[in-house]
């Protein structure tokens, strides 16, 4: 029993502290692309080529993840993800052209595929499943935290003079650093780990799960497709919303803090959401979420700049903010041998549409302004309500 708890303990620190790197590490590109803008001269649909760059990679790889978690471990592969992060990063300091960067960041998006369906598996597993919401929900806040830590550093890092190479060898180094760290501190129960499952291979009694091992599928399409829509959302507005304040006359260094703030309101929203789930029931309170969202981005586009400002952190808590409703539903429909599987359909899906909505958006704000672009994505918000009335009357009479 003490050793079972530790392993949970161990697993949810470990899913946790990668979560904060690896997102931190995703969302610093958001305040990254704008001074690559200024650098190179790019458009916005290039902002976009390369935010794709880096989604695809990822989305490519994750979507073979669980495969591979399976196989390898979940904690090699948290460690592997790391390093190939950090190494994305640490390139991206010697980085003389925009191509380059590209490159750079297919690296980063290849590592950071590495890390969402190991870490759900371990905590989905190491905990029962009347006990695992609350060690979910706390890894899904790290990434916030990592990311609102992250894009502040680089923020003050490029306000405090140094050039973004720096800064960016500095993120990479702080990512190879922490795997390091977890080997250290997992090494022990890894070889307990293997020990324990020859004897298993040597002894199999237990039923093999199926396929992909979902166990409603009607459900969980409908989760694909509001997680999917959700994410393009999230991706397009922490991409562009320094580019709206640009549009609007502010300076570099505020812009690229309008990035932080949104990215701020996401803690709130995270806790806020589920809050209000709990409270309103799950249509109500994500149809009320959506709705505020696509306000919430026309108003900061009308709006003048005194009062743009102050509307982004409630507009990151909103915009942010519903994964804490739709990501709850995914355990129950996956089975507990192919929790990794499941999840990697997930985040393969968000990883593909937070390439395409991007570079979309890109193109529409080329042809015909950056205001016409935020004013299609809030459309694309409201897109993501009729699902969750599927995904809840499923969820209702599961299988």
């Amino acid at each position: 029993m003490e050793r079972a708890r530790s392993h949970s303990s161990t697993a949810l620190a470990v899913s946790s502290t990668t979560h904060i790197v690896q997102d931190g590490l995703s969302s610093t590109i958001y305040v990254l692309l704008p001074i690559l803008a200024q650098t190179f001269g790019i458009s916005y649909a290039q902002v976009g080529i390369l935010k794709a760059v880096k989604s695809l990679s990822q989305a490519v790889l994750e979507f073979g993840s669980g495969w591979i978690t399976e196989r390898l471990g979940e904690y090699r592969l948290i460690m592997v993800g790391l390093v190939l992060s950090g190494l994305g990063y640490l390139l991206m300091a010697f980085a003389s052209g925009v191509w380059v960067v590209g490159l750079c960041l297919l690296v980063v998006g290849v590592g950071t595929a590495l890390h969402h369906a190991p870490s759900f598996a371990l905590i989905a597993n190491g905990f029962g499943a009347d006990k695992r919401s609350g060690p979910l929900g706390l890894y899904n806040a790290s990434g916030d935290v990592g990311k609102l830590a992250f894009t502040g550093c680089f923020s003050l890092g490029i306000g405090a003079g140094l050039a973004w190479h720096q800064v960016s060898a500095l993120l990479g180094l702080a990512a190879v650093l922490v795997a390091v760290g977890i080997w250290i501190a997992t090494r022990e129960m890894l070889r307990t780990k293997s020990s324990a499952k020859t004897e298993q291979d040597e002894t199999p009694n237990q039923p093999e799960a199926k396929g992909w091992g979902i166990l409603h599928w009607r459900s969980f399409g409908a989760l694909l497709v509001v997680t999917s829509i959700d994410t393009m959302v999230q991706a397009s507005v922490l991409v562009f919303i320094a580019f709206v304040m640009l549009s609007k006359g502010v300076s570099l260094t505020i812009a690229t803090a309008a990035t932080v703030l949104v990215l701020a309101g996401g803690v709130f929203g995270k806790a806020g959401c589920g809050y209000l789930a709990e409270r309103l029931g799950v249509r109500a309170a994500f149809t009320l979420i959506q709705t505020l969202t696509a306000l919430g981005l026309v108003c900061v586009v009308i709006a003048p700049n005194w009062l743009a400002i102050a509307l982004l952190i409630p507009l990151g808590a909103v915009v942010q903010g519903t994964s804490s409703i739709t990501y709850g539903f995914a355990a129950g429909l996956i089975d507990p041998k192919r929790m990794a599987r499941g999840y990697a359909l997930i985040y393969s899906a968000g990883s593909l549409t937070s390439a395409i909505g991007p570079f979309g958006v890109g193109l529409i704000a080329d042809a015909q302004g950056i205001d016409i672009a935020v004013y299609v994505i809030a459309a694309a918000t409201l897109m993501a309500i009729p699902p969750i009335f599927v995904l809840r009357t499923a969820v209702a009479q599961p299988v």
